[in-house]
């Protein structure tokens, strides 16, 4: 049955050995396992796998997110890393300095090396 299942985001890389550096070296990340067709991850417990396929980046929404503990902290080490956030000014969805504070959470949304929108995001207490 499903409810017993683990899930895994599958994330499109148009050049797989670009997105694995990305995933890799950009953003830590460690590597689980690699096939020919396939490169898995795994980041705080749960995995992950980028797989090749000429559609990658065209998704106009968040493929993966992180939840983090400090967003302020975490933005920093990304940009420190070269990772740049962007900023949108959509109706529910206003950055300022690449952040939306929404009601249950603030958010940060960066794309990785093939074009695909990643987020990290802290969850408000209360």
């Amino acid at each position: 049955m499903l409810t017993d299942a683990p899930a895994q985001a599958a994330i499109p890389a148009s050049d797989i050995e670009r997105a694995k550096r990305f995933y890799r070296d950009t953003l830590g990340l460690t590597i689980s396992r690699e096939s020919g067709d396939a490169v898995h991850f795994e980041s705080g417990g749960t995995q992950f796998f980028i797989y090749p396929t000429s559609n990658a980046g065209q998704a106009p929404h968040t493929l993966a997110a992180w939840i983090v503990a400090d967003l302020d902290a975490e933005m920093a080490d990304l940009q420190g890393r070269g990772v740049t956030f962007e900023e949108y000014d959509l109706p529910g969805l206003k950055t300022v300095n690449g952040v939306a504070e929404l009601a249950t959470l603030r958010g940060a949304w960066f794309k990785d090396s093939e074009g695909n929108i990643l987020a990290v995001s802290q969850p408000r207490e209360g």
